[in-house]
């Protein structure tokens, strides 16, 4: 039997012989209405197709119950990773999460921002590019809600609230590992448009010295337009080999796409880096991005500990959002990473 469609709330209203105020009240908390009255109308919305207008039963609220996210790239799993930590906190937490890619584009990323304050968003939680992010679009955000930086935390935003990664330790732990293993290893960079990516390298550079080991960093130009990652560090590595440079030595890549695009270069060398081979080379990444246990050789790494950061970053949303913060000095919350020893290093 054909169910009746009914497509406002006052239709429903009439059909049921339920107030608006109660079912409003009921698609926000069917606890908030008497049990008996909450079963009558879930009996009703079982003969008739109606979905409540999401927007239209919070017009009345204090809260939307929304959650913007601000991501980067949507063609980086770590960030697709990030992203599902973010939206099981939420959901826990009672929240729904409504995200907006930036493309790499502090114009685009300025745009997100401003769409989420017109949407009167409880919180965001914000990725952002870095120190070209527009400042006082982030200004204007920070009057408006409250927000967390999570993941990256440029220069420019010092008296914000962060959550990430503790990238001095992870950096300085596989870097330890590859100076235990074998030679000193070199440290594929990337270009100086990534906040993250500066940080590790001077984390690597410290722990060389500190080691008493002599630093070397290559990979810090631009070769193509938009070769940040894969291409990147083939293109690199690729010229290196060609030269017969670091075949025998151990290369940390700034992040594990780099460091596919190194292992891509090695393999067409001719090269099999990894523990277990002849020659010396040793290729190692930083993140664990999803693809590592996959690639050939399966990557060695370090992971970021995103679940924690994710839930770390929407539970110090919630604070702020309830008013359980004092203002002040920023909280800064960092994550350790742990080691992924696989068979590239």
């Amino acid at each position: 039997m054909k169910k009746q469609k009914i497509d406002t709330m006052k239709e429903l209203s009439v059909a049921i012989g339920v107030s608006r105020p109660t079912l409003s009240r009921y698609f926000q908390d069917p606890q908030s209405v008497r049990r008996s009255t909450a079963a009558r109308i879930q009996r009703e919305l079982e003969k008739i197709e109606y979905v409540p207008n999401f927007f239209a039963t919070r017009m009345n609220r204090k809260t939307t119950g929304l959650i913007g996210v601000i991501i980067p790239y949507l063609n980086d799993l770590f960030f697709t990773k990030l992203l599902q930590a973010i939206e099981i906190a939420a959901m826990d937490a009672g929240f729904t999460v409504i995200m907006q890619c930036s493309h790499f584009d502090p114009d685009i990323e300025a745009r997100a921002a401003q769409t989420f304050m017109s949407m009167s968003v409880d919180g965001a939680l914000v990725v952002p590019l870095g120190n070209q992010s527009d400042l006082k679009t982030y200004e204007r955000l920070q009057e408006r809600l409250p927000f967390v930086l999570v993941d990256s935390r440029p220069t420019t935003m010092p008296n914000v609230d962060f959550v990430g990664s503790d990238h001095w330790q992870s950096t300085g732990l596989i870097t330890e590992y590859l100076c235990r293993v074998g030679p000193p290893p070199i440290f594929l960079a990337m270009p100086r448009v990534n906040f993250n990516a500066m940080e590790r390298e001077h984390a690597y550079i410290e722990c060389m010295e500190r080691l008493g080991h002599e630093p070397e960093v290559v990979g810090t130009e631009l070769i193509e337009d938009f070769w940040y990652f894969e291409e990147h560090g083939e293109a690199v590595m690729n010229a290196a080999f060609a030269r017969g440079q670091y075949i025998d030595r151990s290369v940390l890549c700034v992040n594990d796409r780099v460091a596919i695009g190194a292992l891509r270069a090695a393999s067409r060398h001719g090269l099999v880096p990894g523990r277990g081979a002849k020659g010396g080379l040793r290729i190692a990444g930083h993140d664990d991005y999803p693809l590592c246990p996959f690639t050939a050789p399966s990557l060695t790494t370090v992971a970021q500990n995103v679940d924690a950061i994710g839930k770390a970053a929407v539970s110090r949303l919630v604070q702020k959002m309830r008013g359980g913060f004092a203002p002040g000095q920023p909280e800064i919350q960092l994550f350790d990473g742990a080691l992924k020893l696989r068979e590239s290093a």
